[in-house]
């Protein structure tokens, strides 16, 4: 089926700010618990190879996503990995908890564009379950912007427009449910607006149904890259990767040598 950008509501300016924190906060639990990212591994140390950096710098990271379980593996290899989160409404507070858990995460307080990275944050650009919140033109930008700062990026998205990736987002509210009580740091509010007031659920379950939607499939990866001005100057490469019961898709650039 076609790609569809529908409504999510996280996306919006005035969605209360601590609702959206719980999402990603569920998110971030769920992505280290499950160790998602970790068979990106090779595509992000040959990325880190190829531009001689250790520097990570995570755009979108919500609540930082599954970062933690992702370092754990890559600093066995790279002892010099720095992660830097990011993101254009910043849960500092998630920030700071995984900053807690491993010292080589650093956090930027103010809003950052993923269209228009500061220049003074560089290395190897990542965008884990947020490029689809873009519309293609956003999404031409992001990668146009890559390419105008001569910065690798990488993108990976964790569902896709298929029947299992549905049916794994429309029973999301009950993966809520049962891990809210696990999530840290502990907030009392959180219980209060998943079970007695189920807002977090609700929202979830609907960005969840909604983000299947609007993944960018591998094709439709290939095309954005194909309006990239001066996209010949990058290497690109895209695909599917194995991920537990599902898949991983991503794209890849960096300058050419």
């Amino acid at each position: 089926m076609a790609r569809i950008h529908a409504f999510e509501w996280e996306d919006q300016s005035w969605f209360p700010g601590f609702l959206r924190n719980y999402m990603t906060d569920f998110l971030q639990f769920l992505t280290n618990k499950t160790k998602m990212f970790v068979p990106i591994i090779p595509e992000i140390t040959s990325l880190l190879e190829k531009t001689g950096t250790s520097n990570l710098i995570d755009l979108g990271s919500g609540g930082g996503g599954g970062l933690l379980s992702l370092n754990e593996e890559l600093i066995k290899k790279n002892p010099d990995i720095k992660f830097v989160l990011t993101d254009l409404y910043p849960n500092y507070k998630a920030f700071q908890f995984t900053q807690s858990k491993a010292r080589n995460f650093e956090a930027v307080a103010v809003p950052v564009d993923a269209r228009d990275v500061p220049e003074d944050l560089r290395g190897v650009r990542t965008m884990f379950l947020a490029f689809h919140h873009f519309k293609p033109d956003d999404a031409i930008q992001i990668l146009q912007n890559a390419v105008n700062s001569n910065q690798p990026i990488l993108i990976v998205e964790g569902q896709e427009r298929s029947v299992p990736s549905f049916l794994a987002m429309f029973f999301s509210p009950l993966t809520v449910l049962f891990t809210t009580p696990f999530i840290r740091p502990f907030s009392l509010e959180r219980i209060i607006f998943t079970y007695p007031i189920p807002l977090v659920p609700l929202f979830t379950w609907w960005d969840g149904m909604v983000s299947c939607l609007r993944t960018y499939s591998v094709p439709e990866m290939e095309e954005l890259i194909s309006k990239v001005k001066d996209q010949e100057k990058f290497e690109w490469k895209t695909g599917r990767v194995k991920s537990g019961p599902g898949y991983l898709l991503f794209l890849s650039g960096s300058p050419k040598r």
